[in-house]
């Protein structure tokens, strides 16, 4: 490790999935190195992601109005400076951090390697195998920087305890709790409504199921789900993102998409079922050690081009509900397996 680096900043500024991911590696990060410093340049909106990690504190980017722009940039350099970081971590490496990192000139900087080129291929179809791991890929990061990490056998925290107003939310948990976030970003990358409507009313019969989502139209679909069924409980848009965390701390399960909530569960410890469309874990982005039988996915006799994008925003119209070809039964039985 090298003797100079004392103070670490890291950048990732979205999206939600790709910050959760950074947290476990510096969790071990400060376990290992517990002398180092980071901070962490993210959204606001993400600090409690990074709540319990000693040593870290979060510097908050301001896109739009006080870092707006190579203005914006040159000021948060300058503010940046004043911290006193001695090397930079960039797990983002977009335009904005690459403008932001020439105004740091003078500080060592790493950034992450994004093998944009083999996540083309795999998406072509010219090579279907497993690419690393987007979490291999932030430890490689720090790795360059002298930080050599052992990843092998995580320390997860503890289950959070519970306020008062998020036990009145949730009320009687008497029964296993099983988290339920039914979008994505994409509609390729979700699991169609009508059919995740079976399976949360089949799990509805013996578990707790507790639903996440944000935004109207989610809230929305999510109610009629909770008013349908026994045991259900919505919690979209009722907790902050702090509270949300500490309820999915608590889950014994979580089935979500290719999408933040599996990271977030996974971040955190928790068993993570994910339901795969028209993407595929190949690209990189499974949630943080989970096996791999807990990925379900979709037919590829039936729909042979997937990955059709690594994101899950390109797709052949035909192939939209491409995770239908995923039985209802499927889920319900590997969930009961798992709990």
């Amino acid at each position: 490790m090298s003797k100079k680096i004392k103070h670490i900043l890291v950048i990732r500024l979205s999206a939600m999935g790709d910050v959760a991911m950074a947290v476990p590696i510096l969790r071990a990060l400060t376990q290992q190195y517990p002398e180092v410093k980071i901070t962490v340049l993210t959204r606001p909106f993400f600090a409690p992601f990074f709540k319990n990690l000693p040593n870290v504190s979060i510097y908050s980017v301001d896109p739009k109005e006080k870092h707006k722009g190579v203005i914006g940039l040159y000021k948060l350099s300058k503010e940046l400076r004043n911290l006193g970081i001695d090397a930079v971590a960039d797990l983002h490496n977009v335009l904005r951090s690459k403008i932001l990192k020439l105004f740091l000139f003078g500080i060592k900087t790493v950034q992450i390697d994004k093998g944009r080129a083999e996540k083309k291929a795999l998406v072509r179809g010219e090579k279907f195998q497993q690419l690393k791991t987007t979490h291999q890929r932030y430890v490689d990061v720090f790795e360059a920087l002298g930080f050599k990490l052992d990843m092998s056998n995580p320390i997860f925290p503890e289950k959070s305890i519970l306020n008062d107003r998020i036990k009145s939310i949730l009320g009687d948990v008497s029964k296993k709790l099983i988290g339920v976030a039914p979008f994505a970003a994409h509609e390729g990358k979700m699991y169609p409504l009508d059919v995740m409507k079976d399976v949360i009313k089949a799990l509805s019969k013996d578990y707790k199921v507790v639903l996440f989502g944000g935004g109207q139209k989610e809230i929305g679909i999510l109610n009629e789900f909770e008013t349908a069924f026994e045991n259900i409980v919505n919690v979209a848009g009722k907790l902050s993102m702090d509270e949300e965390l500490d309820v999915i701390s608590n889950l014994d399960v979580m089935l979500s998409m290719d999408s933040g909530n599996a990271h977030m569960a996974a971040m955190l410890g928790v068993k993570v079922v994910t339901i795969w469309g028209v993407t595929h874990p190949f690209a990189g982005f499974a949630p943080f050690k989970q096996p791999e039988d807990y990925a379900l996915l979709s037919d590829r006799n039936q729909f042979p081009k997937i990955p059709t994008s690594v994101y899950g925003n390109k797709y052949p119209e035909n192939y939209k509900e491409a995770s239908r070809s995923i039985s209802p039964e499927t889920i319900i039985e590997k969930i009961r397996m798992i709990l």
